[in-house]
């Protein structure tokens, strides 16, 4: 499987190249060269396979003969070694939860793909990789934890100040060794820029090997197909209709790849795609006009980003045709407001616990079956609610309970430098610290 650059289509790579290098020239995207298709048989037949066996029939065109097939079995296990269960919160709507993974958060898949892919193809080689990482709120943890202590691999992560929850913080400065935080005084997309700048910036390149873990990343990214697969394993078990698929959108990358398992042939009848107040792409949808704009702050923080990145493989995987992208999603901005107002109705009628970037896309979805009442679906849960205690207390009126897996976590310290969002400071950082 070969990739290519949106930006400049003559750069093509393979996958262990663009794992490697995280993006290509003028900071673009790379995306595969073809689509490969899922057979009949294995969708009719999903219920027959194991999550690892789905892992890796979902996985193995992309990887090619980058890595052996026993060694990808092997990562695609680690990837998945953790519950995926669909779960019925109402008649018409399912969640998927997706963060019963080591960081209780859905990208705990995608950053266990790649830190594994990555460590296989750097296992014989000297010299050190720097993994340079924004996150607003869950990659940070996920990929700290996944590349923790990995050999030769050092990773440094910028988040917003301020603008995490504390579980969030805490599981991306409180490790330590090979991972390093930077706290930025300004926003996601502030963040997102310095990393952009560093992977252009030739000094910094001349002298330290970079790649990203961001979902810009193809071994970040692609592997997120994986639980689309698994919540379907378990939907046609329950219902003959296909699904409707609401994501909580950030920088789009989750709801890309879901896409991407539908052009694949993964049966869906309509994608949602559930943003908060950051409304950029659902302005789209109404103008055809994709204007990005400086990202505002709200309780489904890892949503808070004014320019996805990953928008643009959405657009590549539909051949720029807009009608057909209209077609088969609908795009809905949920505010603070309805986003607490709906955390207290599913707990009050359901006795389900939301957090917010769930609530976001579960609201999205209410407001989809009011205009579509004869169709099911599912959300996606992308977060414990423990991650956002603030905003679920406050709405359920109830203390939730913490999971034993972060007691020891929260006593931990701190470990973070501050910058602000000059590039100035992020150049320093790196040519000297690192």
């Amino acid at each position: 499987m070969k990739y290519y650059n949106l930006k400049d289509h003559l750069e093509n790579i393979d996958f262990r190249g663009a794992t490697i290098k995280g993006q290509g020239k003028e900071k673009g995207l790379f995306f595969p060269e073809t689509i490969p298709q899922f057979t009949e048989e294995f969708i009719k037949n999903l219920h027959q396979y194991s999550n690892e066996e789905i892992a890796y029939q979902c996985m193995r065109d992309f990887v090619g003969d980058e890595i052996p097939s026993e060694v990808l079995k092997e990562i695609v296990a680690e990837t998945v070694s953790f519950d995926i269960p669909l779960v019925k919160i109402n008649e018409q709507i399912s969640i998927l939860e997706l963060f019963h993974g080591p960081t209780l958060a859905f990208k705990d898949v995608g950053a266990r793909f790649m830190s594994r892919c990555l460590s296989y193809f750097l296992k014989d080689q000297q010299k050190k990789v720097t993994v340079l990482v924004a996150t607003s709120g869950d990659t940070g943890g996920a990929v700290a934890h996944g590349f923790y202590k990995i050999p030769q691999i050092n990773v440094v992560i910028l988040y917003p100040k301020n603008r995490v929850s504390p579980v969030q913080e805490k599981q991306l400065t409180a490790l330590g060794e090979n991972i390093s935080a930077l706290e930025v005084d300004g926003s996601f997309d502030d963040c997102q820029n310095l990393v952009k700048q560093a992977f252009s910036d030739e000094e910094i390149n001349s002298q330290l090997f970079l790649t990203s873990a961001n979902s810009i990343n193809v071994a970040r990214w692609l592997p997120q197909q994986i639980y689309y697969l698994i919540a379907l394993k378990q939907w046609i078990q329950h219902h003959k209709e296909q699904p409707v698929i609401c994501v909580p959108s950030g920088n789009f990358g989750n709801i890309c790849a879901g896409l991407l398992a539908h052009l694949r042939g993964l049966p869906a009848s309509h994608f949602i795609a559930a943003c908060n107040a950051n409304h950029v792409v659902p302005d789209y949808f109404i103008t055809q006009n994709y204007l990005p704009q400086k990202a505002v702050a709200t309780l489904s923080n890892a949503m808070d980003v004014g320019n996805p990145s990953n928008f643009v493989r959405i657009i590549e995987l539909f051949g720029h045709q807009f009608e057909t992208l209209k077609n088969k999603i609908s795009a809905y901005s949920i505010d603070d407001d309805k986003t607490m107002s709906t955390i207290t109705e599913v707990y009050e009628k359901y006795g389900y616990i939301l957090e917010p970037h769930s609530a976001v896309a579960f609201a999205a979805m209410e407001q989809y079956l009011q205009e579509n009442p004869d169709q099911k679906g599912c959300i996606l849960g992308t977060a414990h609610p423990v991650k956002f205690p603030d905003a679920v207390e406050k709405a359920i009126h109830t203390q939730i309970e913490i999971p034993e897996s972060l007691n020891e976590l929260m006593k931990k310290e701190k470990k973070t430098v501050e910058i602000n969002s000059d590039f100035e400071e992020l150049r320093r950082f790196l040519l000297h610290k690192i």
